[in-house]
């Protein structure tokens, strides 16, 4: 597939007027062709009404013309991966091999959407009959269902340049859900993008849907950015990305005059806690499978487990010794971007400032770009008095925490931010203690692991990716698994219809099949 590095604007191809760039290759740090033309306002506003255009018609497409286009990206992502996985590699620095698994997860993805949208849960039609003889007043017919928020904007991610960027989980759940989408690329991986949005543009076209379903922009800068955010048609926002980069676009929405919601995924550290009687038993292996999770992708998973935290005792040295030789061995590999590995050394250096001490590292760096491993060592008290120990390192870097006692324990799992996960390694022995630290995480995540690590995350219908601020800007939803789709919809109901009037959800006689809940009944009748 050739790339143009223009616009994908519904059904064409659109050269932007606002600069141009070329991707960077991280590992030789040099750029690589075509050049890659921006945005600006009169693209993201061409962009957006074409969107707004067809929201009244994508949005009441019937369930299997809907689910028919998920398939079909999925189809489209399968034919390009070998292709798509070269491009992201070159642009990224990440593995061919990783890359192509990720293309197979976001086909994946596509595929259990439209699965969702067949199967119609997603609409909670319910109906509550009409009771005319009721006392002392009658019941009028009442039925509701969910429908589409409208144009959705989805700000592509770095870390993940195939599933959390153009053909990620925001884009799918968007598409399940009835939503248009405008996508603006990340420029950390332009060629990647390009394919990915042609291969939902095709999709779209051979669906026989209105255009503006999906367009692709990319942009210099913020302004492009804030253009969509303010754009009165754009009815929803979602983001991966810093604090800083994902609060700022949260206070903008707000200040819209008819504000709307940003759904963000921003930071997390996703402790371990390691209870006594599991360090005692396992503790070399807790320590090295902590470590080879860590750094994993150059530590740049948003579900990296960084935080380690430990009481003082039995297995606690075999914990310490397996991490640090994990780390000992590991050669420094290329991050994704410079901006990223910038402020991993600028992070590194903020630990040490605060009273971390350094107790491993691995292979100095060769690449202008590498970012070489770290393993940081402190005691509970410390990290208490430091709150800033306990932020994020976005990179190959951990922080391992000897805590005093129990007490002390259950105090720091108190002080911690909002997380997207967190994880218990324990023993039968633990569970009373166990039993004591759950309700303090179920406050602050969304996703808390037994006796395994934070990453990898399967996407399934349970599946969590979602916690308290600042790991998100709305813990009530997640970006991952099937319930994504939950964050595109809201409540409609339909009072006194005639049945030929109503949404094919709602009708007397249930057309579509689909359960339904009735007088508090769940059926499909």
């Amino acid at each position: 597939m050739k790339l143009t590095g223009n616009l994908l604007i519904g059904a064409q191809e659109v050269s932007g007027t606002a600069g141009r760039m070329m991707a960077l290759n991280p590992v030789m740090n040099v750029e690589i062709e075509p050049l890659f033309t921006f945005g600006g306002i009169e693209q993201v506003d061409r962009a957006v009404q074409l969107a707004d255009d067809a929201f009244e018609s994508y949005n009441r497409t019937s369930l299997a013309v809907r689910a028919a286009l998920l398939e079909r990206i999925a189809d489209g992502l399968d034919a390009i991966t070998p292709e798509l996985a070269r491009r992201a590699s070159l642009e990224t620095g990440l593995p061919v091999a990783q890359l192509e698994g990720e293309a197979a997860k976001s086909a994946i993805q596509f595929r259990q959407f439209a699965s969702v949208v067949r199967q119609g849960r997603f609409r909670q039609a319910t109906i509550d009959p009409s009771q005319p003889a009721r006392q002392p007043r009658a019941r009028m017919d009442h039925r509701m269902q969910k429908i589409a928020l409208g144009p959705i904007a989805i700000f592509g991610a770095s870390n993940f340049p195939i599933s959390y960027s153009v053909a990620g989980g925001d884009t799918a759940s968007a598409l399940a859900a009835g939503c248009p989408v405008i996508l603006k690329a990340h420029n950390g991986h332009p060629g990647a993008s390009e394919l990915m949005g042609r291969v939902i543009q095709q999709a779209v076209s051979d669906s026989g849907l209105h255009e503006g379903v999906f367009s692709l922009l990319r942009g210099a800068g913020n302004e492009i950015g804030e253009a969509l955010v303010d754009h009165p048609l754009i009815k929803g926002v979602t983001f991966t990305g810093s604090e800083g980069g994902g609060m700022a676009l949260f206070r903008r929405a707000q200040r819209r005059p008819d504000p709307i919601p940003v759904f963000t995924e921003m930071t997390s550290v996703n402790p371990t806690f390691v209870l006594p009687a599991a360090l005692a038993a396992r503790g070399a292996a807790i320590g090295d499978g902590f470590t080879e999770r860590m750094l994993v992708t150059v530590g740049q998973a948003c579900l990296k487990p960084a935080i380690l935290l430990a009481v003082d005792g039995p297995g606690y040295l075999e914990l310490k010794n397996a991490m640090m030789l994990r780390v000992d061995e590991m050669q420094a590999r290329t991050m994704l971007t410079p901006g990223i590995n910038m402020a991993y050394r600028k992070n590194l250096e903020r630990q040490n400032n605060a009273g971390a001490v350094q107790i491993a590292a691995g292979g100095e760096p060769h690449g202008e770009w590498d970012g070489q491993s770290v393993l940081f060592e402190v005691d509970g008290a410390c990290l208490l008095d430091k709150p800033t120990l306990s932020e994020e390192v976005f990179g190959p870097a951990a922080l391992l925490v000897r805590v005093e006692d129990v007490e002390q324990l259950i105090a720091i799992a108190r002080r911690f931010r909002g997380q997207l996960s967190a994880t218990m390694q324990i023993d039968t022995v633990d569970y009373a203690l166990a039993e004591r630290l759950l309700p303090v995480l179920e406050r602050r995540t969304g996703r808390i692991v037994v006796n395994a690590f934070a990453h990898p995350q399967e996407v399934s219908y349970a599946s969590i990716h979602g916690g308290p601020f600042p790991a998100t800007s709305d813990s009530r939803f997640t970006s991952v698994g099937m319930s994504a789709i939950e964050r595109f919809l809201r409540p409609v109901c339909y009072q006194g219809f005639p049945d030929e009037l109503l949404p094919e959800a709602l009708q007397h006689n249930n057309p579509l099949g689909i359960w339904r809940l009735t007088d508090g009944e769940l059926s499909k009748a």
